[in-house]
């Protein structure tokens, strides 16, 4: 079994307004020295697989064909072989 650790996040020329709400919310509660936010997707994928080269195709071709927006967002991901 293999666990995929997938971070999305929007590309840095995207605006992102809900990290820059964030960070707005953030001085408001004294937090003066959050210079930005950016906000983004965590997504825990569990394969059946111990392959971690099969493993990271498949999770490479999820993120291009369905998980992240490559024209917009960025993304990277990390496995966790249990053996």
């Amino acid at each position: 079994m293999t666990i995929a650790r997938i971070y999305i996040t929007y590309k840095p020329t995207v605006l992102d307004p809900q990290g820059n709400t964030i960070r707005e919310a953030l001085h408001h509660l004294g937090f003066e020295d959050v210079n930005s936010v950016r906000m983004g997707k965590y997504l825990e994928v569990e394969l059946g697989t111990d392959d971690t080269s099969k493993a990271h195709a498949e999770v490479e071709a999820m993120c291009q064909q369905l998980l992240a927006n490559p024209v917009i967002e960025s993304y990277r991901f990390d496995l966790e072989t249990d053996r």
